[in-house]
Formats: C-alpha cells, structure tokens, sequence
C-alpha cells in the first residue's frame, strides 16, 4: 500500500491511541459489576439496555482496534496488502445504538456511545476512502465479469 494522504502509519498510530483511551473509557463505564443496582431491582427494561448497549459499544471498539492492528501491522511489514484487504475489513452497516435504550441510559453513557459511534464511522470514511483510491488492476470479480462479458458478446 502507498502511504497516501488518508492513510499512512501516522495517523494509523494515533487513531489507534485514541482508540485505545476510548475502549477504556467504555470498560469503565460498562462495568457492571455496580452498574446493574444502579438502574434499581425492578427495572428490567433498562438493565436490558444496558446490557444491549454495552455489548453493542464494546463490539464496536473491538471490531476498530482489529482493523487498526491489521494496519498497524501492515505498515510493520506483518501482513501483505492483499491480506489486509481481503481481511482487514470494517463491517460497514455495524448497528447503530437503539434510540429506545439509549433514552433509557444516563447523558454520559449516551455521549460515550456516540463518541464510539463517531470514531467507528471516522475509521470507515478511511477505509472507504482507502479501498477507492487502490491503485492498479482491477478486483477480481470485475475480471471476471469483464471475462463473462467477452464470452456473452
């Protein structure tokens, strides 16, 4: 891969040290160790969402720092360009939270959701970005239309 301007081991470094602060800042806030009396003994719907919401946030995280490592590797020389985009993919449609849920959460988890929420749509604008501006021949599956093509005609 050439290091252009969307991408490049800079900004893969520090994206991936901002990642890292804001999975902590995620454990952290979703430890439910005393979480779960917080929302009070009877309230089953909103320890649901918080339940639903944590997972759904630490997944997020989770699935960013697997795609910075992969780049971070890449840049080491750990992985070669065709294994990073064949595997070093970020699930486009990951699921938004769930505005029911989120009503149901205290302002600084919701802020702490959206900021994770933010980050993960950043990392996907790069890696669209990154994806589009690939040098050189074309997909595979596009040669093999290209070849179908031929064949029809």
């Amino acid at each position: 891969m050439k290091h252009t301007s969307n991408i490049n081991p800079r900004i893969v470094e520090g994206l991936y040290c901002e990642a890292l602060v804001l999975s902590d800042e995620v454990r952290a806030a979703f430890d439910l160790s005393g979480r779960i009396e917080e929302t009070g003994g009877d309230e089953d719907t909103a320890r649901i969402a918080l339940s639903c919401e944590a997972l759904r946030t630490t997944t997020r995280m989770m699935h960013a720092v697997a795609w910075l490592l992969n780049h971070r590797a890449f840049f080491l020389g750990e992985l070669s360009e065709f294994q990073l985009r064949r595997y070093g993919r970020l699930a486009p449609d990951f699921p938004f939270s769930d505005a029911d849920r989120m009503a149901l959460l205290s302002p600084d988890l919701r802020s702490l959701i959206r900021a994770t929420e933010e980050f993960y749509a950043r990392l996907l604008r790069i890696d669209r970005s990154w994806r589009e501006s690939a040098p050189g021949a074309p997909r595979a599956l596009d040669q093999l239309r290209a070849r179908l093509g031929q064949q029809v005609a």
